[in-house]
């Protein structure tokens, strides 16, 4: 979120304590009803005379700490003063100035307690509570909870709040517009842990359409579209648009938000074309263009269809066998089946588990990430105790396509044997260059 939010929230505390800054002393006249000039008013007013010159004396108080202790002075003195609630209002204001988190909050849950319906402590409670969610740590889904219920309840505040004394209706109108972000902006994060991405998504619609260049609140309108199943295309703008105000506003996070926007992008598109000029748009688009749409990629079967036009089965990688396999082209997997049952293969694979009779090897590189064995591999004489290959060790075999089941996706090799490690003799007569793992089409 924006801190030029908080920032109209203090400045708006502050004019607002002016105005109640000096209610009138003890002796004072009022003026009279109908007087010229003077329109009737109702003030708060401090009957004690001792008490309003202690109340004048904290406010007005120029050294922030010095002005802390005369507040809390004053309210430890006179808890059922009239100004006690301006006074708290002005206390939890003048924390914040200084710094100290955990005292403003402290002083806005106080305030609270001398008025429930307190929108600007709801608003900077909301404001502190959303930030330290996003900064992480075993308290960050109590704070966006907390956030939440403060949102919550300043929206409905919102509705029959009345204007405080003294401030003019711009100033009043344009503090409900901000306090109003500020809110809607938890409500949606809160959602967004949630997986309710409808709420989420209409939440930060309406605060990035107010602040378009608020990095966090772009970055979550993304997600909000790209982490449903299937995801909205919407969520390839609004992630690119994160992307270019990360550079400006949290460089750090730049490596990172690019690789999830280029994944997310592949995945939808198909391939990395456009990319790029999709980022170079959006930095200076500060909403989605109408009718935007990225071109989605071809389904699975009409990808084996494709890559069969291209690639005859006997040069494509196991990766490519097992997107082929289990693509749901019944006619592309067919082709690939027949063109490698019983031909024996070379090839690189990771071992999940061995025993002397079988392996249990993942042969693409998306299943080596997963640690899922993808291939059973059934030798044609038991593995010698010293050479046993152990979990997690890559491997170069031979093996015989024999069978497959496409899901979960296995393929069954028979008469196995293993290649000699590196340094040894090599198998009799010989052997093609074993397939490196590779990843699936369509996966980065």
């Amino acid at each position: 979120m924006k801190k030029s939010l908080m920032t109209f929230l203090l400045v708006f505390v502050a004019a607002a304590a002016a105005q109640q800054a000096t209610p009138p002393a003890p002796d004072a006249q009022q003026p009279a009803a109908g007087q010229q000039g003077a329109a009737p008013q109702q003030k708060k007013e401090i009957k004690d005379p001792a008490e309003y010159n202690a109340y004048v004396a904290a406010v007005q108080a120029q050294d922030p700490n010095q002005k802390i202790t005369s507040i809390e002075a004053f309210l430890q003195t006179y808890p059922n003063s009239v100004m006690k609630e301006d006074a708290a209002e002005l206390l939890m204001k003048t924390y914040q100035q200084t710094g100290n988190g955990p005292k403003t909050v402290e002083a806005g849950q106080r305030l609270l307690q001398i008025n429930p319906n307190n929108l600007t402590a709801l608003a900077l409670l909301t404001f502190i509570q959303r930030a330290q969610a996003q900064a992480g740590g075993p308290n960050a889904a109590q704070a966006l909870q907390q956030a939440a219920e403060y949102a919550q309840r300043g929206q409905q505040v919102m509705q029959t709040a009345q204007k405080p004394e003294g401030l003019s209706d711009p100033d009043w109108a344009k503090f409900k517009e901000q306090a109003n972000l500020i809110f809607t902006g938890a409500i949606g994060q809160a959602a967004l842990q949630q997986k309710n991405y409808p709420v989420a998504q209409q939440n930060f619609l309406q605060v990035v359409n107010a602040n378009p260049g608020s990095f966090v609140d772009v970055y979550q309108l993304a997600l909000s579209y790209l982490e449903p199943n299937p995801p909205g295309v919407e969520g390839l703008f609004w992630i690119a648009r994160a992307v270019a105000l990360a550079q400006q506003q949290a460089p750090q996070a730049v490596p990172q938000i690019q690789r999830y926007a280029r994944s997310k992008y592949v995945r939808y598109h198909g391939s990395e074309e456009g990319f790029d000029q999709l980022i170079a748009s959006a930095a200076n688009t500060p909403t989605i263009p109408a009718g935007f749409t990225v071109a989605p990629a071809p389904s699975p079967a009409e990808q084996a269809a494709m890559m069969l036009q291209k690639t005859p089965p006997q040069k494509m990688s196991f990766a490519e066998w097992q997107f082929i396999l289990t693509s749901g082209n019944q006619q592309a997997a067919d082709q690939v089946w027949n063109a490698i049952k019983g031909k024996p293969i070379q090839m690189v694979a990771q071992v999940i588990e061995a025993t002397p009779k079988q392996l249990m090897l993942a042969g693409s590189a998306d299943d080596i990430e997963k640690n899922l064995a993808d291939i059973t591999l059934t030798m044609a004489g038991p593995i010698p105790a010293k050479l046993m290959p152990k979990p997690g060790q890559q491997i170069t075999f031979e093996g015989t396509p024999s069978n497959y089941s496409a899901n979960p996706f296995m393929m069954q090799l028979a008469e196995g044997s293993l290649f000699a490690p590196k340094g040894a003799a090599a198998p009799a007569g010989g052997a093609k260059k074993p397939t490196p793992a590779r990843k699936k089409p369509g996966t980065r």
